[in-house]
């Protein structure tokens, strides 16, 4: 199953070499050692936040579905991996019949976590699980520090739309899951075809300065424009005299002109010019764009402008300054040695966690994941545990089944993580939408059995 299932247009090539080498030497080396096919588990979680955010957005998801079911070692790959000595004969044979066939939980896609929250558990045997590391991390980490800029910014948008136009700046592949993640996160529009192709994101566009400044004059630009795309599109009017463009835009498209887009300049003060303008023209529906380097802070800023809609490129696609949401891949749990059998399912498991200074602890054990509310209903903690899930947060458990038996079984439209996201941030405390800095909204509480949590 792949994209296409979903009525889109592309499926994704072979993901086996978006990875580090030394999972495959760690596979030779447990293959040699009769460990490989030991069940184990593997959490993906967050020690912190970024510095100053309230709460994390769990994006990539489908991504991650769509990688894991193209985790193949083609002939192509595998001669690759033999004519470089990466790993020997025995684990370029296992590597050719690779197939995950294990179970994937985690949080639903548009979810908000915190510290500790186990966005995804992937379990199955060490081998095949011990391989998907950085494929996991690589897309979940780009995609949630995407996704958390996005909400942020349409949080402070409001109910204006948010175009995403920042293919420019990143690269080429990153660029279309941003507008993916973008999407997710609140925005409305991207201006990348190749996310539009793929993820079927409505697309916008119509001009840039440089379309104006290839003809003789802005009528003439504005005329062409507006003949080709109609009276309702958008004309940019800041490439010379604003408010000369503003007054010609109108001749030429008459007051039913769509919008005006603003790219440079004192925006707050421009905005308000202009709209003056356009009502003393008659153009009183015509919409006031801005782009110019935007950020959360900048849109927050221009709340009380009159501005529709907002165009983001440089801020969004690199995390607003955070562009990764630093998720890491750990053991957690694995069969106990000696018992039925390294791969026996039967075999109890056993906790396993990294002790170390510096910050980099981890907590040992297969973990759920409740979100405990107060008496108004909003999201006051996020409880995590091992063993049995107390009876009072029975019904707020947060991981989901996304793999069975190595089939996908979770795979949804891209709309229902947006409005899972829209709904989650809505149940947050309300402290979640300042944009000032401040410690995660809930806190991170781990249940013990006994502990009346």
């Amino acid at each position: 199953m792949h994209t296409a299932d979903l009525g889109l247009p592309v499926d994704v090539p072979s993901t086996a070499l978006f990875t580090d080498q030394y999972e495959l030497t760690m596979l030779q080396a447990a293959l040699r050692a009769g460990t490989a096919g030991r069940r184990s588990v593997f959490e993906v979680f967050t020690r912190r936040l970024p510095d100053g955010r309230r709460y994390g957005v769990l994006a990539g998801t489908g991504r991650v579905l769509d990688a894991v079911e193209n985790f193949r070692f083609d002939p192509d790959v595998l001669r690759f991996l033999r004519e470089r000595h990466i790993v020997d004969a025995e684990t370029l044979d296992w590597l050719a019949q690779y197939r995950f066939s294990g179970d994937i939980w985690g949080y639903p896609e548009g979810e908000v976590y915190f510290p500790g929250s186990p966005v995804l558990r992937v379990e199955g045997t060490f081998g095949e699980c011990v391989l998907l590391e950085t494929v996991i991390l690589s897309i979940l980490n780009h995609d949630s520090a995407i996704a958390a800029a996005a909400s942020r910014m349409s949080s402070a948008a409001g109910d204006r739309p948010l175009i995403e136009m920042g293919a420019r700046r990143t690269h080429e592949l990153a660029a279309v899951a941003a507008a993916r993640s973008a999407y997710v996160g609140g925005f409305a529009t991207t201006s990348d075809l190749a996310a539009g192709f793929r993820y079927n994101i409505p697309t916008v566009g119509t001009s840039a300065h440089a379309f104006t400044l290839l003809h003789d004059n802005e009528r003439e630009a504005f005329r062409a424009q507006v003949d080709s795309l109609g009276a309702d599109t958008t004309l940019l009017v800041d490439t010379y005299d604003v408010a000369e463009a503003v007054r010609t835009a109108v001749e030429v498209a008459g007051p039913g002109l769509g919008a005006v887009r603003i790219d440079s300049g004192d925006l707050l003060l421009v905005a308000h010019r202009v709209r003056q303008q356009l009502d003393e023209l008659g153009a009183t529906g015509t919409r006031i764009v801005v782009t110019s380097d935007l950020d959360e802070y900048a849109i927050a800023s221009l709340a009380a402008a009159p501005v529709d809609a907002y165009g983001v490129g440089t801020q969004l696609v690199t995390g607003s300054g955070h562009p990764t949401a630093s998720m890491v891949y750990k053991l957690v749990a694995r069969a106990e040695s000696g018992a039925a059998g390294a791969g026996d399912d039967a075999a109890p498991l056993v906790p396993v966690a990294k002790k170390s200074t510096g910050g980099k602890t981890s907590v040992g054990g297969r973990k759920w994941a409740a979100r405990r509310l107060d008496s108004e209903g909003h999201a006051e903690a996020e409880v995590l545990g091992t063993g049995p899930v107390p009876a009072s947060l029975a019904d707020r458990q947060l991981l989901v089944q996304l793999v069975k038996g190595g089939e996908v079984v979770a795979r949804e439209p891209l709309d229902a993580a947006r409005d899972r996201h829209t709904a989650a941030r809505a149940n947050l405390p309300l402290s979640a939408t300042q944009l000032s800095r401040g410690e995660p909204v809930i806190p991170t509480e781990y249940w013990h059995e006994g502990s009346g949590s």
